[in-house]
């Protein structure tokens, strides 16, 4: 990789800030997946675009009529089931094997921090590798091969949905509570891939930077984060400066 074009300063800066501590947490949006080929769902190649989400995506949509609504996340099973983690996934779960980062928080429905080898990732959104009853919360993997016979039924005779948080429906108390736990308790906080705009995963970071927290935002651009929060900007894609970042701890640690 060419690395000259790198800000020292910034990534040096960085890498001292994560190899001083074992209490870091990642907080990740749809940028960290466009590198492994998920198009951002607000993309101009994304699924709003061909999916209106007040007719597809929230929870009156899915009790109106589940066999519309499972159109569009059969199409989305069908795409996310050929994807790979890339190197940026790959990055963050070094660093918690490394022992610098204690937990993964993503927006992301993809599971490709898990794929990845992450081990302790807390899903805001959910995982669309898996279905859910809401009658009896029954739980089994997506399945394919029944896509022909519309919304697949529980064993209770109800309906089941992707195991996501839809429009309309609350975080689960158990990611809302425990991100916000992390967020006010880490050290260092690195946010990934996310443009600030979704609440209330967006929050995060001002809860980290209230408690003390260096925060280190890698994007692609500036965000509504980079003045308010970050104290280490790494421009550019995640894919580059996240394994960037784990070289250079990796090499501060020998």
């Amino acid at each position: 990789m060419d690395t000259t074009r790198f800000d020292d300063e910034q990534f040096d800066r960085a890498a001292v800030a994560l190899r001083n501590t074992l209490n870091g947490i990642a907080i990740t949006g749809a940028g960290i997946s466009v590198e492994s080929g998920i198009p951002d769902f607000r993309s101009a190649n994304g699924l709003w675009s061909r999916y209106n989400p007040s007719e597809y995506a929230t929870m009156d949509a899915f009790l109106d009529n589940p066999d519309k609504v499972w159109n569009m996340w059969y199409e989305l099973a069908d795409t996310l089931k050929g994807v790979k983690p890339n190197s940026a996934h790959y990055a963050l779960a070094k660093l918690e094997e490394m022992g610098h980062v204690k937990a993964v928080i993503t927006q992301n429905i993809d599971a490709l921090h898990s794929h990845a080898g992450s081990k302790t990732v807390i899903e805001y959104h959910g995982n669309a590798d898996t279905m859910v009853c809401p009658a009896c919360s029954r739980r089994r993997g997506m399945d394919l091969s029944q896509r022909a016979l519309g919304a697949p039924r529980c064993e209770c005779g109800g309906y089941m949905k992707p195991d996501v948080v839809l429009f309309g429906e609350i975080i689960p108390e158990y990611a809302l509570k425990t991100s916000e736990r992390l967020a006010r308790g880490c050290d260092v906080l690195i946010v990934v891939g996310t443009s600030a705009t979704v609440y209330p995963a967006a929050s995060l970071p001002y809860l980290a930077k209230e408690g003390g927290a260096t925060v280190i935002e890698c994007n692609t651009e500036t965000t509504a984060f980079t003045n308010a929060v970050t104290d280490i900007f790494l421009q550019g894609l995640a894919g580059e400066t996240l394994p960037e970042l784990v070289r250079r701890v990796e090499e501060a640690n020998l």
